[in-house]
């Protein structure tokens, strides 16, 4: 018994001396070790991966009985400030713009850089080389709650500036409705934005994530520690005027 407590003592001595420490089976790991670090963060990185933690995951619905005028028509001017949402935002996100017929219907601009690819595109209107892409697809979005919406809440989504950017039609056309699991911007730099907005929309609208999303989301959230969640946009619901079918 004495000999067992000296071999005791000496290994504790052992591991105080040299700073080590035991492992024990279903201790943490590297990415628990990691994960207990996120307080230290700033407050704008864990304000994102706070909000992503309060969604709901569940698995996606049927894409039953979509379609893109479930969501109202295009582009409507649910802001009532006279011009068109499409306008608005490349107003917004376009560099050297140029209007015709008054300050609302855009005739030309660049796009620099295209937040998805990095490039810088020259928008002309009638040249489909820009997309207005909607962060949240209304595809996912209506597989992920929409589809029990009032009418309404779908129309303020589509036209929400929170959910919209000025992108490049190639790469936004490969994404296609797909969500954080399936499609990302090739343009890195612009991952954390993207991720962050995706988890403000769905945030602001009840929108849930399935399980394979969430852990994208997290997985890109967390190279994000800097990066604020966004805020704003317009109302959650329509003006009466608009209705969809």
């Amino acid at each position: 018994m004495r000999l067992r407590g000296a071999v005791a003592a000496a290994a504790l001595v052992l591991v105080t001396v040299s700073g080590c420490t035991v492992e024990t089976e279903g201790g943490a790991g590297p990415e628990e070790t990691a994960g207990t670090a996120a307080p230290q963060q700033t407050a704008s990185g864990g304000a994102v991966l706070a909000a992503l933690d309060s969604l709901t995951v569940r698995g996606s619905a049927p894409k039953t009985g979509y379609g893109r005028d479930r969501f109202g028509s295009a582009w409507a001017d649910t802001d009532s400030n006279g011009c068109n949402t499409r306008d608005d935002i490349l107003k917004r996100d376009l560099k050297n713009v140029k209007f015709t017929d008054g300050n609302c219907k855009v005739v030309s601009g660049l796009l620099a850089p295209d937040p998805y690819s990095g490039e810088t595109i020259r928008y002309a209107r009638g040249r489909s080389q820009v997309d207005i892409d909607h962060i949240v697809a209304l595809s996912n979005a209506w597989q992920t709650g929409a589809k029990n919406w009032d009418p309404s809440k779908r129309i303020a989504l589509a036209n929400d500036p929170l959910n919209l950017v000025a992108s490049g039609a190639t790469p936004n056309r490969s994404k296609g409705d797909g969500d954080a699991s399936t499609w990302l911007p090739s343009n890195k730099a612009y991952q954390c934005p993207y991720v962050a907005a995706q988890v403000a929309v769905k945030k602001k609208y009840g929108l849930w994530v399935t399980t394979a999303e969430k852990a994208a989301m997290k997985n890109v959230l967390s190279g994000c520690s800097g990066q604020k969640l966004p805020a704003g946009g317009n109302p959650t619901k329509a003006p009466e005027r608009f209705h969809a079918n």
